[in-house]
């Protein structure tokens, strides 16, 4: 009951967002009544309304005002027929892109934008983003010493405990600690959970691929999206330099990071770890060989080879001419979508747009499909096998058309363009790459719609979840599940004309880890393997 009144506070937090439907016709200019339905999703009830025509002269300034490009909006198709008025200002709003929001200090109004972009804003925008303010990612300060643990069931109420410490600490944060007292949103990743042996397996992995590879007459070269607190690199650094020492010499590991607040964080890192190994160098000279087994897991050597570049990828315009790793882990389920919708008769798409009202209340309709990275995807699945559950069972949509009150727009499909768009980065920029990719392939508590993402926010230690991504931009988590297998059917139709070559493989997350994990110092003492066990939904993508 408790969670029900939170989840809908939330959802209502800053913002009354609602689905409208409207129709212009392309070819007069004028509204047409549709049979439409609106409801607000921030509750439970909902209520009618349909289209009135709008004036001549309103029309009239709509075509002179070409730059806006906001007819042919349509209706999102729930279907029913009635007449109510709407706001024809809506069409006086000017279309934005994300690049040119993230130039805003707080979220625009009297806008207009595709769901990516809405999406993009919300999470990147560099004054009020939710990853440029707002998120901090749980780091356990010791790592855990899982032969010293009876069993997994332990090993979980140690992650519990350790967790309600972090948030009390950020629930009570240090006055003097200002980068603790804004962080309010927490996360935590296998890196940070199975550390150092985590990153341990993912540097075998590179290790022996880079030794069977053709590049070995090249340097080592490893760049990171999106390092977070740097743990992932600090782990595969320390194991390729504790085990690999010839290679070690030869690598260079580039972060490329979006946020400011996580550039700093790494920046510190780095110079931690060069501070903690001049002191070992001055303290433990005399000590080397007791310390060979039992400090693996917290010290970390100053790393000499990495460099951190604050960049949105999206924004790459170097080609890279070497041969490199391209990691992406925990990444990719942050990516904006766009959101779609079917004709059910003909199939035809439709794009969704997020309408911001000189209030801030949210508004989503729909156009044709004419956004080119939107069209560009849609080409290339339709080269794939894959077949959208939104446009399954044509027989029943034909009898359901023929119904009263029938929507005539399917359900809706988040589609993953941002990921085209990187897949189309690293094909122009780093064509001699390997890929390697780790994500959730599914999700639980998804808001409606096929591939749908989960928006949740941090309220009072409870991850609450939310039932739509119209929300207040900088305050919601929005992550999407990603279908790894169409993932693979797409990137190889992308890059195909890389140089990676190779089969591209799709694996879970356990057969990785059996593969090159060292899996008896994960043990507990029940023989309980936690690093097999946590994180089930993830899977990767090995190019």
């Amino acid at each position: 009951m408790i969670r029900s009144i939170l989840t809908n506070i939330l959802t209502k937090f800053n913002t009354k967002s609602k689905i409208s439907k409207l129709i212009i016709s392309s070819h007069k200019y004028a509204a047409v009544s549709l049979r439409t339905v609106s409801s607000n999703v921030s509750s439970s009830s909902s209520s009618t309304t349909t289209i009135s025509n709008i004036s001549e002269k309103k029309s009239t300034n709509l075509i002179s005002n070409s730059n806006n490009n906001n007819n042919n909006i349509i209706n999102n198709g729930l279907g029913i027929f009635e007449d109510a008025p709407i706001n024809s200002e809506i069409f006086k709003y000017k279309r934005l892109r994300a690049p040119e929001i993230f130039k805003e200090t707080c979220p625009p109004k009297s806008s207009l934008m595709l769901v990516r972009d809405f999406i993009d804003d919300s999470l990147y925008n560099p004054n009020y983003g939710y990853f440029s303010k707002n998120a901090i990612i749980f780091s356990p300060e010791k790592d855990f010493e899982f032969n010293d643990i009876k069993d997994n069931l332990e090993f979980g109420n140690l992650v519990a405990k350790k967790y309600e410490q972090f948030e009390n600490n950020l629930d009570n944060p240090n006055p003097n600690n200002k980068n603790i007292k804004i962080s309010r949103q927490v996360w935590h990743t296998p890196t940070e959970l199975f550390k150092p042996w985590y990153g341990y397996a993912m540097a075998k992995y590179l290790v022996t691929e880079y030794k069977l590879s053709e590049s070995l007459s090249h340097d080592l070269i490893i760049y990171e999206l999106g390092a977070g607190n740097a743990t992932l690199m600090n782990n595969i650094l320390d194991y390729i330099q504790k085990f690999e020492p010839s290679i070690y010499k030869r690598t260079k590991y580039r972060i490329i990071e979006i946020s400011k607040n996580l550039v700093n964080r790494q920046f510190q890192r780095i110079q931690n770890n060069n501070n903690n190994n001049n002191n070992n160098n001055n303290n433990n000279n005399n000590n080397n060989n007791n310390n060979n087994n039992n400090n693996n897991n917290n010290n970390h050597h100053h790393h000499d080879c990495v460099e951190i570049i604050n960049k949105n990828i999206f924004d790459w315009n170097e080609v890279i001419p070497n041969h490199c790793f391209f990691l992406a882990c925990e990444v990719l389920d942050n990516f904006a979508h766009d959101l779609i919708r079917y004709d059910t008769i003909t199939e035809k798409p439709y794009q969704a747009v997020v309408i911001t009202d000189d209030k801030g209340d949210f508004e989503e309709l729909y156009e044709p499909a004419t956004d080119p990275l939107i069209s560009r995807y849609l080409n290339l699945r339709n080269q794939t096998m894959y077949k959208s559950p939104a446009l399954q069972n044509r027989f029943l949509r034909q009898i359901r058309n023929k119904l009263p009150f029938a929507p005539n727009l399917t359900q809706s499909e988040f589609i993953p363009t941002k990921m085209l768009s990187f897949l189309e980065i690293l094909r122009d920029y780093f064509p001699y790459h390997r890929l390697i990719i780790s994500d959730f392939y599914k999700l639980p508590d998804t808001i409606k719609g096929v591939d749908a993402p989960v928006v949740q926010t941090r309220h009072e230690q409870t991850m609450i979840p939310c039932s739509t991504f119209m929300v207040s931009p900088g305050w919601f988590d929005i992550f999407f599940p990603t279908n790894f297998e169409l993932l693979r059917d797409i990137y190889q139709l992308v890059c195909r004309s890389c140089h990676s070559g190779g089969k591209i493989r799709v694996l879970s997350q356990k057969e990785f880890l059996k593969r090159y994990a060292d899996l008896e110092r994960t043990k507990t003492k029940s023989g309980e393997i936690p690093l097999l066990l946590y994180y089930e939904n993830v899977k990767f993508l090995l190019s």
